[in-house]
């Protein structure tokens, strides 16, 4: 381990590129705030960087002010999508579009601190290919927030092979060669944490308080996190699949042994009437069950829909420098 993180450090470049990726869908109150407090970190810091937005079909005036930003500052990049395609997609994009030697995704309510990237950055140059942060304090969350998160990191960490640090989200440092290596990958529906982690490499936390948003409101309700929470299980593992063939088989041999002691009570004490509630409650259980096992295995070939038909993860309106919309390239 020792040896690898000094063959990385030998490779590192003196002064690195940081690309900030921001996806941002209907954040017009947020964007000032971010890029004034963003830029005097980086700044303060003599970091060389740009910051790349992706605007995921935002319906209000979100785009305007990061073109109106983008117009003074050469180092903002503006991805705008022709619709809302969804953070992953968006994020997506983002990477895609980064030029630097390292790669950050932020939200750009602030609870993902700038302040923190120094130490991002110290932890690269000591050989780490992927820094995350991980949250120490979920004070901000709601309590059912908290219990879900923890209780969606233990099961995905149970059923996949590929593990997930706990508490840590999409905010980290990414080396230009595993950002390659993710953008190699050709999957449409796509969970980014698993993927950051499916991708390997050095990698190490940095533990951080994360504070309460600054401005605006947050686009993921329950529903939408439980929506993420199954997306994240369903890409990543296939044991749902596999628990339901050994339910099968479990459910088959209580049927068998419950057969064997209804023959086994014919004969030693002839033809019992059975009850029709016991009837009814068997057939309820099994119609259930059956539901509920075609929804997982739904679930799985919905995917597998969505794969094969091979359409773009995003479609790109127009890429903004300087303001301006970017001439496509030949």
């Amino acid at each position: 381990m020792q040896r690898q993180l000094a063959g990385q450090r030998a490779r590192r470049p003196a002064d690195p590129l940081l690309s900030l990726v921001v996806p941002v869908f209907n954040e017009e109150e947020s964007v000032d705030l971010f890029i004034d407090s963003t830029i005097g970190v980086l700044e303060a810091a003599a970091f060389r960087f740009e910051i790349v937005f992706v605007n995921d079909g935002s319906r209000d005036d979100t785009l305007i002010h990061l073109l109106d930003h983008g117009e003074r500052d050469k180092r903002l990049r503006i991805v705008n999508l022709s619709r809302n395609f969804g953070k992953e997609a968006a994020l997506t994009a983002g990477i895609d579009n980064a030029r630097g030697d390292v790669l950050i995704p932020m939200d750009i309510d602030l609870q993902d601190p700038p302040e923190l990237i120094a130490h991002f950055i110290e932890k690269w140059r000591e050989g780490y290919d992927v820094v995350y942060g991980v949250r120490t304090l979920r004070v901000t969350d709601t309590a059912t927030k908290r219990v879900s998160a923890g209780w969606f990191y233990r099961i995905f960490n149970a059923l996949s092979p590929v593990r997930i640090p706990a508490n840590a989200g999409d905010f980290r440092l990414v080396d230009r060669r595993a950002v390659e290596v993710l953008r190699q990958l050709p999957e449409r529906n796509r969970f980014m944490k698993g993927l950051f982690a499916w991708v390997g490499f050095n990698s190490i936390g940095v533990p951080y308080e994360r504070p309460a948003r600054s401005l605006g409101d947050t686009k993921f309700n329950l529903w939408r996190l439980w929506n993420f929470a199954l997306d994240g299980v369903v890409s990543f593992s296939t044991t749902p699949l596999r628990a339901w063939f050994y339910v099968g088989v479990a459910i088959a041999a209580i049927a068998f042994l419950y057969a064997l002691l209804i023959v086994t009570r014919v004969l030693l004490f002839g033809i019992d009437t059975p009850g029709y509630a016991s009837l009814l409650i068997a057939v309820l259980l099994l119609g259930g069950i059956q539901l509920l096992s075609l929804g997982i295995i739904g679930e799985y070939l919905g995917r597998l829909f969505l794969e094969v038909k091979g359409r773009p993860i995003y479609v790109v309106e127009g890429v903004y420098e300087d303001g301006a919309l970017k001439p496509p390239a030949d």
